[in-house]
């Protein structure tokens, strides 16, 4: 599963890293494009869900979604999770987040091959304090603490996974989104890169 926030609410804490707003809504597209490709080619993954804000996020048709009925990240990947369950009880669940452009589909397969080991796991993100990954086993119920400080609270339940740096490297800020460049962004985020992010992002290249 992986949260879709609709625009322009979106990623708000990026904004300054594009030209203008519309750069801003191409550069979010572009990152969860990359994302969500990643995901979806990642052995082990049988099928991709976007868990939505409302019924007129903006995500491509013929993509499976999940249109929260409960306000809040955890409530509404908890209540998908659930629905998953529900619908595939042979298969795990997992809750990515949507803004790891520099994602490896062979880093998620990895690391979703570790978690099958624990009924809980998770991957922290670069700074440590934040989660990009969050697993149950079959049958077992996703605990999502997503939030500041949410590696902590995950820590009580979960497993800490060790993973690639693509798959710890979210990206909520311009600093973020020059990380992510260094260790090489998909091809959506490295077009708006290119095309119309802030002249300061451009010792990345």
């Amino acid at each position: 599963m992986i949260p879709v926030k609709s625009l322009p609410e979106a990623k708000s804490r990026l904004a300054g890293a594009s030209v203008d707003p519309a750069a801003h809504a191409r550069l979010v597209r572009a990152i969860r494009a990359d994302t969500v490709a990643a995901a979806r080619e990642a052995d082990g993954v049988a099928r991709l869900v976007l868990v939505l804000d409302g019924p007129a996020a903006d995500v491509a048709p013929g993509e499976l979604t999940f249109v929260q009925t409960t306000p809040g990240l955890n409530q509404a990947l908890a209540e998908a999770a659930d629905d998953a369950r529900r619908r595939w009880p042979q298969d795990a669940v997992a809750a990515l987040v949507g803004d790891l452009p520099a994602l490896r589909s062979a880093d998620l397969a990895a690391a979703l091959g570790a978690a099958a080991d624990h009924e809980h796991a998770y991957v922290p993100d670069a700074a440590g304090t934040g989660t990009t990954l969050l697993t149950a086993t079959p049958g077992v119920a996703l605990l999502p603490r997503f939030g500041a400080g949410s590696a902590h609270r995950h820590a009580e339940v979960a497993a800490a996974l060790d993973t690639a740096p693509g798959l710890r490297c979210d990206v909520d800020t311009g600093a973020d989104l020059h990380m992510a460049a260094a260790l090489g962004v998909g091809p959506a985020t490295r077009a708006e890169l290119d095309r119309a992010v802030r002249p300061q992002l451009d010792a990345t290249r």
